[in-house]
């Protein structure tokens, strides 16, 4: 088997295969240009599409990311794509958490606000006084989950500076 070089190894199984960038990337079940980004050495596939790539095209995991003999610099990519993906999938739901607990607080406080407070005939007091607390709970819930992505996103970013 060919030794294929950072820039030339997904266009190298490409050809080998005799297919187009839009054959290669309908198997894959990405666009066409991924696959111009992955020849161009624009941006790397994750983990995830280089076990799928793998599997397709029945190459193993240490040839498809180390060639023959020798590492390169796309293994450390593919580690730093992989932890980059799972921390922006973590942000998207602390956001999605934090946007649901406020949306929830918001109505239990407008539902409060539009009830009314009444004393039946055996002079009982109906009120729904505990949706204030839980209210403000489910809004404290969400400001958390953003602070908590926030936070994340901040500290990520220092690292990288």
């Amino acid at each position: 088997m060919r030794i294929w070089t950072l820039e030339n190894r997904f266009k190298g199984i490409r050809k080998k295969e005799n297919l187009t960038q839009e054959q290669f990337a309908i198997k894959l079940n990405v666009t066409r240009q991924a696959v111009s980004n992955w020849e161009n050495n624009k941006n790397l596939p994750d983990i995830g599409m280089l076990i799928l790539i793998s599997d397709v095209f029945d190459i193993s995991l240490d040839q498809l990311i180390k060639g023959d003999d020798h590492m390169n610099n796309m293994t450390e990519k593919v580690i730093k794509d992989g932890s980059e993906t799972r921390r922006q999938r973590y942000n998207m739901v602390c956001l999605v958490i934090g946007a649901f607990f406020l949306l929830i607080g918001i109505i239990m406080l407008v539902i409060k606000g539009l009830s009314v407070e009444y004393i039946d005939s055996n002079g009982f007091l109906h009120e729904n006084f505990f949706l204030i607390p839980l209210g403000f709970l489910s809004i404290l819930c969400g400001l958390i989950s953003f602070t908590t992505a926030g936070i994340r996103t901040l500290i990520h970013k220092i690292r990288d500076e």
